[in-house]
């Protein structure tokens, strides 16, 4: 596991955005090399880049407020949308004869916790980019407060990805939070109230990555660096020059049989330390390529993430309420809440037993951590099309997996290749169509917000190839 927080830290600070144009022309300058070398991106392909020219025309001539919404399937999104605005939509309002009054970009939501992970030099980056923080997990007033005045009142748009992290899936999108829906109604009341005329759009925004040569033997090869680290024997390997799906077949079965010893493993690891039972999966169903033994890891997966949520949970004082992202981010909000805290006043005695507390807080988060990582794992996504960028995708999941658990760094998987990167700019969603219907009360602003969220799912789904 990672190393826990030894001592109790101070409050978490607000970020506010510092919007720099000289910080942002630096890493302007820098992006093309990074996205090359480091993402190991090497080609890019736009579609509807006229799309943005046009709003961002109307952006600047006060008649519209915009929402850009893109999919998040990976860490490298923020760059992607960074490349999309500094490049792409300035190189298609060329084309188009197309002249902006002010160079194209945007501020940014971002996760309060990632600074905590990327470290120092991001917590100074991110606002000087334009970023605005969020705390997920609470009501965070200032942060939405922050965030729903960019909207009404930047002098840039504003963006965020609905999905609220990394999905990990570049073919699949995740369930969308109703922030992104919500943020655009309140833009439209702001207006509204202000007597002003712009129209109100949320952007959906398609982002797809896949691998350019990538071939099945460093796919094998991470497979059997696992099997070993799990202490299983790894399975013989198909022979080169045999046909693609025998390799995936088999590809698929010892990733199955890693993933159902990796589920041994913490069963029995919480049924002897933290005195867990869990409950009995039926299979009776006969085994058919594959498809019914997936089906009984995943119904035993959900049941296992259950029971280590529930340690967590049972020891903040948490009811186990929403959706497991949900539970995800209200356990780490109470961690967050014994790690980081007033201590100025403390006296001995009371800053000992606050680092203890920050401690097992520390150690608790870990449980939320396993059940964040595992959730991305679905059923499905490998049976529905079994190809090569999804095997990658998800014995990356593993592999991330795997890392956290024997104390590694998740945060930087191997390489597996260059990437080719799709960004897909799709219709706009009019909020002020919607607005009329939102004001009457409660019940259908709901109903609109609700609406609105689903309408944008549906889009982002819809770019996918």
């Amino acid at each position: 596991m990672p190393q826990p927080v030894r001592k109790v830290q101070p409050p978490l600070k607000f970020l506010p955005q510092r919007l720099d144009p000289l910080v942002i022309r630096v890493v302007k300058f820098l992006l093309p090399a990074w996205m090359r070398y480091k993402l190991s991106i090497a080609s890019i392909q736009t579609e509807n880049t006229e799309v943005l020219v046009e709003l961002y025309q109307k952006f600047q001539a006060d008649k519209v407020r915009m929402l850009l919404t893109f999919r998040h399937p990976g860490t490298a999104d923020p760059f992607v949308m960074a490349y999309l605005l500094w490049y792409a939509v300035p190189k298609a309002a060329r084309r188009m004869g197309v002249k902006f009054k002010e160079p194209v970009r945007s501020h940014f939501m971002y996760d309060r916790g990632i600074p905590l992970w990327a470290g120092e030099f991001v917590t100074w980056l991110f606002p000087r980019l334009g970023g605005t923080p969020i705390f997920r997990g609470k009501a965070d007033r200032q942060g939405l407060k922050a965030a729903r005045d960019l909207m009404a009142n930047g002098v840039i748009p504003l963006s965020l990805a609905p999905e609220g992290g990394a999905n990990e899936h570049s073919e699949m999108v995740g369930s969308l939070e109703p922030g992104a829906a919500q943020l655009g109604f309140w833009c439209a009341d702001d207006l509204h109230k202000a007597n002003r005329p712009e129209s109100v759009y949320v952007v959906p925004i398609g982002i797809q990555y896949s691998y350019r040569d990538l071939s099945w033997s460093p796919l094998e090869d991470l497979l059997t660096e696992m099997e070993t680290t799990a202490g299983i024997s790894p399975e013989m390997s198909i022979p080169k020059g045999h046909l693609a799906d025998a390799q995936a077949d088999a590809l698929y079965g010892r990733l199955l049989r890693l993933s159902d010893h990796l589920l041994e493993i913490m069963e029995g690891f919480y049924a002897r330390y933290y005195h867990r039972t869990f409950p009995e999966i039926a299979t009776a169903e006969p085994e058919v390529n594959g498809c019914h033994r997936n089906q009984y890891l995943t119904k035993r997966l959900k049941s296992r993430l259950e029971v280590v949520l529930q340690v967590a949970e049972e020891y903040f004082g948490l009811e186990p309420k929403g959706s497991l992202s949900d539970r995800c981010r209200k356990i780490e909000q109470a961690g967050w809440s014994h790690i980081y805290r007033d201590i100025e006043e403390l006296s001995p005695l009371e800053q000992g037993l606050a680092d203890w507390t920050a401690e097992e807080a520390s150690l608790k988060l870990n449980h939320m951590r396993i059940v964040e990582r595992l959730s991305s794992v679905t059923g499905h996504y490998i049976l529905q099309k079994p190809s090569i960028d999804r095997f990658a995708e998800t014995i990356l999941i593993v592999w991330k997996i795997v890392e956290h658990l024997k104390g590694g760094d998740p945060h930087s998987p191997p390489d597996l290749g260059l990437k080719s990167l799709r960004i897909t700019v799709g219709k706009p969603l009019s909020v002020t169509e919607r607005f009329p219907t939102y004001q009457k009360d409660r019940r259908h602003a709901r109903q609109e917000v609700e609406a609105l969220t689903r309408e944008l799912q549906t889009s982002l789904e819809e770019m996918i190839v």
